[in-house]
């Protein structure tokens, strides 16, 4: 028979349970796929927002939006259509009870447990088909997902249920294919590191218009030093960099921002005669600070193990 058996709400950053269905089905089956929900929550930063694992008897089906994954287990005849349409009723839902200052300071798994009335009564909707009224977003679904289809896991990707193997999702594009390195995904940004990435920007487009002038002005004076144009564009170009850093995950990324935070200094130096002191003092603080923020803005770590 072709239905619903669970769904969850989990927290992508760290794969804390928000909110889940009852499950009342204690079969082998269940059980397994229990364990390779709990091994899917630890692993939703580093997957695409639209994924199916087929496990035999059952499928697990998730989206993800807004630091949010909304996962839920069906059976294998049950229609991928109607799944994700399932999902997408539950994330609006979601999004329009709670904020996200909630959910991404909840600190108690399932503190929203009370949305499991919402949960079961969409479920109980979705598990007799012929009551649903929803023909349009079901149309519009289906031509979503064949523009852009779910990411399908294998079991074997995702490891055997006592020990996790290592999954290599990139850049999800549709495609259903997968690149050599692990998706990195960086913590919340904060209000001081808005800061820095938009005083960076500042630095960045100051250096750019005073390396304009010193164009103008090699043009029209022959004596002038053509070096100073090069200080200028190089600070904007680490200016920019320090941004890039902040915003990507990349190899060596703390030693990067050192090394550019340090080229920021170079050209400041350089340009003395050109700038004042405070000038200098302000270039040289919003690259320390900038330093500082992706210094502290780390990949996102291991999941904390939340019985889900």
């Amino acid at each position: 028979m072709s239905m619903i058996l669970s769904a969850s709400v989990v927290r992508v950053r760290d794969g804390l349970p928000l909110s889940a269905s009852t499950d009342y089905d204690q079969s082998t089956g269940m059980q397994e796929c229990r364990k390779y929900f709990k091994m899917l929550s630890k692993k939703l930063s580093q997957l695409p927002d639209r994924c199916t694992l087929k496990t035999g008897q059952y499928n697990i089906n998730f989206i993800s939006s807004l630091g949010v994954s909304y996962m839920m287990l069906c059976t294998e005849s049950y229609p991928s259509v109607l799944a994700f349409c399932f999902l997408d009723e539950l994330q609006k839902e979601f999004i329009t009870t709670y904020n996200m200052m909630k959910t991404n300071t909840a600190v108690r798994p399932y503190c929203f447990i009370e949305f499991d009335n919402f949960i079961q009564r969409t479920k109980q909707r979705y598990n007799n088909t012929r009551s649903l009224s929803t023909k349009m977003n079901l149309a519009d679904m289906q031509t979503e997902i064949k523009l852009r289809p779910p990411y399908q896991i294998s079991v074997s990707e995702l490891g055997s249920a006592n020990g996790f193997a290592h999954l290599s999702v990139m850049e999800y594009k549709g495609t259903g294919k997968i690149s050599a390195a692990p998706h990195q995904r960086l913590e919340p940004v904060t209000l001081p590191g808005i800061v820095s990435f938009v005083l960076s920007l500042l630095c960045g487009a100051l250096n750019l218009i005073r390396g304009f002038h010193a164009v103008e002005s090699l043009l029209q004076n022959e004596g002038e030093d053509f070096s100073y144009v090069i200080a200028f564009f190089l600070g904007t170009a680490a200016c920019l960099y320090q941004c890039y850093l902040f915003v990507y995950y990349t190899g060596w990324r703390n030693a990067k921002s050192f090394l550019t935070f340090g080229l920021i200094c170079l050209c400041n130096m350089y340009l003395y005669e050109l700038r004042n002191l405070w000038q200098l003092f302000f270039h040289v603080t919003v690259g320390a600070f900038s330093t500082l923020q992706i210094r502290l803005r780390q990949p996102q770590g291991k999941s904390p193990d939340y019985n889900v």
